[in-house]
């Protein structure tokens, strides 16, 4: 897997009040896969220049990355990893060591200069990273364009694949709001309820018939959501390992308090880190690595097809995340009820839409 990581830092007085900010980028694409932010106190600008790189160096390496293309503004980081220029301060040379170790496990690595105008999204994240260190409002981002059809106003080519994204119904595990993972839970007799009558619906759509695909995680409470649909439609479903939910580990089972009373300090870190898994467990950089995979896999079976994936919460969230291009924030930020309905287009030249969020009007 190759990736691109960009990365910065800086210090509001060299050295003053520091922070750093790396992104993980597909190459191709331009997805982001992570992001790493933190205010590290007071430092100088290279010394948060060099903790930026490395906190991109451990997300590629959580992702499971092998080639990897570093770019950042600081001449001074790019030439003395390149090996063209000795690191003589003391306060960088146990930096740059940690750096190199890191760097080890990629089976190849480059690092190239660019100037500051094209390291914008890394910079824009040391300098929340600072402003949240000073207790300072976050800088506003600024507000996307609203695109109404993307073939018409983004200039996306080819017919798209969409995806119908589905949640399963309720579960015992989600009446009483524990983490559900890979323990393999059925429907209760609501949820079993919710998966018909989402079924109805979308078995009105335009496009849905008996040949429509239907994906689901092959744990029992997703299969049962998509069986319900295979009755309206009169298709088949097909389960794949790739869209089974988050693995909680230790957590399973447990309350989000019990979690956090049983690991206060590692459960506070999941929370802000998706690079860190519940102990045990994956974490939700593997996920969305994992989902990702999955959806180039079937985008190229079912090009330009309409398919229904009946899933879980992280794993929609990934396929909604990629849809969007935005980082992992969105897993914290976003809301999807049981039996909720989504959708999402992906075109063939990289482009997509989301159409739909978290609908559950067949619920009510």
């Amino acid at each position: 897997m190759k990736v691109l990581i960009e990365a910065d830092g800086g210090s509001r007085g060299n050295p003053g009040p520091a922070g750093y900010g790396a992104v993980v980028l597909d190459p191709t694409t331009r997805e982001v896969l992570a992001e790493r932010a933190e205010g590290i106190g007071v430092a100088t600008n290279n010394v948060a220049e060099y903790r930026g790189l490395i906190a991109g160096l451990r997300a590629a390496a959580d992702l499971g990355a092998d080639t990897v293309e570093v770019r950042m503004d600081s001449k001074l980081v790019v030439e003395q990893m390149s090996g063209r220029w000795k690191v003589k301060h003391p306060a960088m040379q146990p930096l740059a060591q940690e750096a190199r170790a890191l760097a080890k496990h990629f089976t190849a690595i480059t690092y190239t200069w660019i100037p500051r105008e094209r390291n914008k999204h890394a910079d824009r994240l040391a300098n929340e990273a600072m402003d949240t260190q000073a207790g300072e409002p976050q800088r506003k981002k600024p507000e996307p364009q609203n695109r109404v059809s993307p073939a018409r106003w983004s200039g996306a080519q080819g017919a798209p694949t969409k995806l119908l994204l589905l949640r399963h119904g309720q579960t015992p595990m989600s009446v009483d709001r524990r983490y559900s993972g890979r323990g393999d839970v059925p429907l209760t007799a609501l949820g079993q309820t919710q998966a018909e009558a989402a079924a109805r619906r979308i078995a009105k759509l335009d496009g849905i018939d008996a040949d429509t695909p239907i994906i689901a995680s092959p744990l029992t409470r997703a299969k049962q959501t998509a069986e319900a649909l295979a009755t309206e439609t009169g298709g088949t479903v097909e389960t794949h390992p790739g869209l089974l939910e988050t693995d909680f580990g230790d957590w399973e089972g447990l309350t989000f308090t019990e979690a956090a009373e049983r690991d206060p300090a590692l459960h506070s870190r999941w929370l802000s880190d998706t690079s860190i898994p519940a102990p045990n467990g994956e974490s939700f950089d593997a996920v969305h690595h994992r989902v990702r995979k999955t959806r180039d896999e079937l985008l190229l079976r079912y090009a330009d097809r309409t398919l229904v994936i009946v899933s879980h919460v992280t794993p929609i969230k990934s396929l909604l995340r990629m849809g969007l291009d935005v980082g992992p924030s969105l897993l914290f930020r976003l809301h999807l009820d049981l039996a909720s309905l989504s959708i999402v287009e992906f075109y063939p030249d990289g482009n997509a839409s989301v159409r739909l969020v978290n609908d559950i009007s067949h619920l009510s």
